[in-house]
């Protein structure tokens, strides 16, 4: 993915001795004394470009402004923990590990942990199956709400709701649209490349599945139920060629295909610090990576086209981080306030970068004294104005709840992401980006009753809960009546894959790594972040000059059978038609 070198054009011209001291040097000679790397972000892009620079010979130090493992770390509440136990276990939200997931599983393994035959690969766990629980007394669902969940068919009554409300009533989506729906996903799957990029990754996911002309719930599920419950994404804005891609890649893992045999969904067997990314960082530091935390990039300063250092903000002052080489693994949000007139006139394709969008997805953990009975996997609470997913911790961590974390007392932790912060929810009439922190708490758990408690069944009597714990990203001010995120994600939107970078930039030592970054799996996932931080560490391996093999890039699975189809769409991209399948 990246692009031709300045090194490489220059090599055998009567101009390529000038051109080492501006571009990098071009011998294996030079190329040793010039391997200072300063990647600028400790998150997930960041560590995994620090690993495969150190392990090819590079002297990588790591500046981090806050904690090492960015959005996937775990958080502990502090001052929560009595008797010799751990403070409960925060997160900026849940991990989940789908089996499409190549790097990430591919690092993992290269951790070691314990007497785990295969590191830190070995923590990950089967997720178990998965609800999709409707409120107003429907019956809960799977799939995404396309099918009736079996579990929900145990009793008459259930039966009776299924084909009385459900299916004769019409409340479950149409089959004529649910028939539709699978013709729109035909037609994604048999699209070209060409088609994919030039025609869905401009049109709007809402769009594409045609949601206007069809009924609230095929909106709900066909539409809204993969972008919000998925990537927090809103169907309105969100590309077609991402939201595509992703269905693609699930609807595989769940055939068993391009999972190298893992389960199509897998959580880790503990809080994500300890079974993680505490064991990479030690084994980073072990080979040599330097960490330094409490470091808020401030901005780069440039020379002759080049960074000549980057500016920091420490507790003990300002400070100039010197190397030959940078990686920006920082969030786009922060690295656009770094786009200053000379860093655009060495690169004005970075220009772009102001114009991506990102959005709100935040956890908020819930502690509870007694285990509930809802599923061990996943759960998307469709109908929740907040679009709701969580999960239950416990049964998938080897440690004993109550006996390692908290005052004791504690058996278990509802961990829920909130995708949408901009709809009024059901106590307050309130969006979640304008209720105080205990608002957000008391409507979280009350959307969750709404679906799991609308039939009369008791799942979360509120003498279960012990205490909850909101990511500290999202801060109220009581003055403005609003709250603010620290950590926002970024949102794949209609037409934004060209407004993304490569790992290389037109500066020839700065490389970008990041969920923003131009990756395979083309969203902003662990995945991802961990792919661009590879293409980073490969860009800068070949324009040093050093040498050597390179970190291993996957790309998704891409299944023979589908290959004639697309090439027949090729032919009819070409010609300015429509899809085979696209009936309209």
């Amino acid at each position: 993915m990246g692009s031709l070198s300045r090194r490489t054009v220059l090599q055998g011209t009567g101009m390529a001795a000038a051109a080492a001291l501006a571009t990098g040097p071009l011998s294996p000679a030079l190329a040793v004394t010039r391997k200072r790397v300063a990647v600028l972000g400790g998150g997930m892009a960041g560590l995994a470009a620090a690993h495969e620079l150190v392990d090819r010979g590079f002297q990588v130090t790591v500046y981090e402004r806050k904690s090492l493992g960015g959005k996937a770390r775990s958080i502990p509440v502090a001052g929560t923990a009595t008797g010799g136990r751990r403070d409960l276990p925060g997160e900026h939200g849940f991990r989940f590990f789908p089996g499409f997931y190549s790097h990430i599983p591919d690092t993992m393994a290269r951790i070691p942990f314990g007497t785990n035959a295969n590191g830190v690969f070995d923590n990950l766990v089967g997720a178990g199956m998965p609800l999709f629980p409707r409120s107003g007394g429907r019956d809960d669902q799977n799939l995404f709400g396309l099918i009736p969940d079996p579990r929900q068919l145990g009793t008459p009554d259930a039966l009776r709701r299924l084909i009385v409300d459900e299916l004769v009533g019409g409340s479950m989506i149409k089959p004529t649209d649910a028939a539709y729906f699978a013709t729109r996903l035909i037609v994604f799957l048999s699209s070209c490349d060409e088609r994919r990029f030039g025609q869905w990754e401009n049109t709007s996911w809402w769009d594409f599945v045609r949601a206007a002309k069809r009924d609230a719930e095929y909106q709900t599920v066909a539409a809204r139920g993969l972008t919000r419950a998925l990537v927090a994404a809103k169907e309105e804005i969100a590309s077609t060629r991402t939201i595509g891609n992703m269905a693609e890649a699930f609807l595989y893992s769940f055939a068993g295909l391009g999972t190298n045999g893992r389960p199509a969904d897998q959580v880790l067997n503990g809080p994500t610090n300890e079974v993680w990314i505490d064991p990479w960082v030690d084994l980073l530091r072990s080979k040599g990576v330097r960490f330094v935390t409490g470091s808020l990039i401030t901005g780069l300063t440039m020379s002759g086209g080049r960074v000549v250092s980057a500016r920091a903000s420490t507790p003990a002052g300002p400070t100039t981080i010197d190397a030959d080489w940078f990686v920006s693994a920082m969030p786009v949000e922060r690295f656009t306030k770094f786009l200053t007139p000379a860093v655009l006139r060495a690169d004005g394709s970075l220009e772009g970068l102001r114009n991506l969008v990102t959005d709100w997805m935040n956890g908020i953990q819930f502690y509870l004294r007694r285990p509930v009975d809802i599923t061990p996997g996943h759960i998307a609470f469709m109908d929740s104005p907040w679009s709701l997913t969580g999960i239950l911790q416990a049964s998938h961590w080897t440690n004993d709840f109550a006996r390692t974390y908290g005052d004791g007392s504690v058996v278990d932790c509802l961990s829920v992401d909130i995708s949408d912060w901009t709809v009024p929810g059901i106590l307050y009439g309130k969006p979640a980006n304008r209720c105080t922190r205990a608002e957000v708490e008391a409507e979280v758990w009350a959307q969750m009753k709404a679906s799991l408690e609308d039939t009369g069944k008791s799942v979360l009597p509120d003498d279960v809960l012990h205490s909850w714990h909101l990511d500290p990203g999202i801060k109220y001010d009581p003055v403005s009546k609003r709250n603010s995120n620290d950590e926002p994600l970024l949102i794949n939107t209609v037409g934004s894959w060209e407004l993304r970078p490569t790992a290389r930039t037109k500066i020839p030592n700065l490389f970008m790594a990041g969920d923003f970054c131009r990756t395979h799996v083309d969203l902003a996932t662990m995945e991802g972040a961990n792919e661009s931080g590879r293409q980073a560490a490969n860009a800068i391996l070949e324009e040093s000059g050093v040498g050597g093999t390179p970190a291993a890039i996957y790309s998704l699975y891409r299944p023979k059978e589908w290959e004639a189809l697309k090439l027949v769409d090729k032919q009819l991209y070409k010609a300015g038609q429509r899809n085979l399948f696209d009936i309209g």
